[in-house]
């Protein structure tokens, strides 16, 4: 009886592994059959563009400020009060323009004395130039002295002398008054009035009293290395070199030229200055301003596409290429960027079909399908 029983404890267990077994390499049948299907029918859509062969221009782009050609600080040439304001802060003057007017009832009546000292000195003299010639008559008839018609000469020579120093008095009295009206010595923008009508200005203030800065013409600034000095040098001398300088968040852009390339290279940074002169005549450029200066040396042919195309791994950069379907590895070298595309040096001949968008999806040989392109603003 227990050998019956343990036979069919044997034969039960053997029955159980059997079906065990056989559901084992059923279900890994299945599951390896549905890989292989999910493998063959798994397509990736992604976005492509062409990879094209045209004329590149070859830039460089640097960091600029906007400086003006003359700026000038307005401020009092005699201690006064102000009488009036003229213009508007912030507000565009001409050369010559009205700013301000200044108290000058002080230098006024100043001019009246010395004036009034001027005919008295001349009075003077006249009355002692009559001594001179009336001596010289009585000399020559020996009726007078030497002495006496020397001291009348001399008291002549001294009023005319006094006459001359109240002359020169009246002179500097009429350029001061001059300075009584402050009108804009150039052409620009001028500031907010530092100060008002009523308040008393000085010579010696450090603080003006406005700040007219040029608009147009005006210059950028900015630094470059100093291994593409050389290749700059070059264009301009070749007259090939464009300038355009961009300011952030501003549609318009303002074109110029390099008028100056500093001659020094900075040893701390080796870093060279170069200065260019914008027209600016709709004042796209704001003194101050920090620029995008983007100077176009030269342009050549190269293959194009777009930057976000370009992939980097551990062994340098590659794109997706599309060929009959499938996703191919690609290695490129990118010579260089330019706006939102990158110009390919070498691993692309112009005209491959490369992913733009999908990347991180696929891998070599990978199933895929150009998306339709997005609608706008999407």
């Amino acid at each position: 009886m227990i050998k019956r029983k343990w036979l069919l404890g044997v034969a039960a267990l053997a029955l159980i592994g059997i079906v065990v077994l056989a559901r084992g390499f059923w279900t890994s049948d299945r599951a390896a059959a549905a890989r292989a299907q999910g493998q063959v029918a798994r397509v990736v859509p992604v976005d492509v563009a062409q990879a094209v062969r045209k004329q590149v221009p070859v830039r460089v782009e640097a960091l600029g400020t906007v400086t003006p050609i003359a700026s000038v600080a307005i401020k009092a040439r005699i201690d006064t009060a102000i009488d009036s304001v003229h213009f508007t802060d912030g507000a565009s003057v001409n050369k010559g323009d009205l700013l301000f007017t200044l108290d000058c009832r002080a230098v006024d009546a100043q001019i009246v004395q010395t004036k009034g000292n001027i005919a008295r000195d001349e009075a003077q003299l006249h009355g002692a130039q009559l001594d001179v010639a009336r001596y010289q008559s009585l000399v020559a008839k020996n009726a007078t002295s030497q002495q006496t018609l020397d001291t009348a000469t001399t008291a002549a020579e001294t009023f005319q002398a006094n006459v001359k120093a109240d002359t020169g008095l009246l002179e500097n009295l009429q350029v001061q008054r001059t300075y009584c009206t402050i009108t804009a010595p150039i052409t620009g923008r001028i500031s907010a009035a530092m100060v008002k009508v009523g308040n008393f200005v000085r010579q010696a203030d450090l603080s003006p009293m406005a700040t007219i800065n040029q608009m147009a013409p005006v210059y950028v600034s900015f630094t470059v290395p100093q291994k593409v000095l050389p290749e700059i040098r070059r264009a301009l001398d070749a007259k090939s070199a464009t300038l355009t300088a961009i300011v952030p968040g501003e549609l318009k852009r303002a074109d110029g030229e390099v008028t100056m390339i500093e001659n020094t290279v900075d040893p701390a940074t080796g870093m060279a200055m170069i200065r260019a002169t914008m027209p600016n005549e709709h004042e796209v450029l704001w003194t101050g301003t920090l620029v995008t200066a983007e100077m176009i040396l030269r342009s050549e042919e190269g293959v194009v596409v777009p930057s976000n195309a370009v992939q980097v791994s551990q062994s340098g950069n590659f794109v997706f290429v599309v060929d009959n379907g499938a996703a191919k590895v690609q290695p490129v070298k990118v010579d260089r960027t330019v706006g939102e595309d990158s110009v390919i040096a070498s691993g692309l001949n112009g005209g491959e079909t490369v992913v733009t968008e999908g990347q991180l999806l696929l891998s070599a040989g990978t199933r895929v399908t150009a998306r339709p392109p997005k609608a706008a603003g999407t």
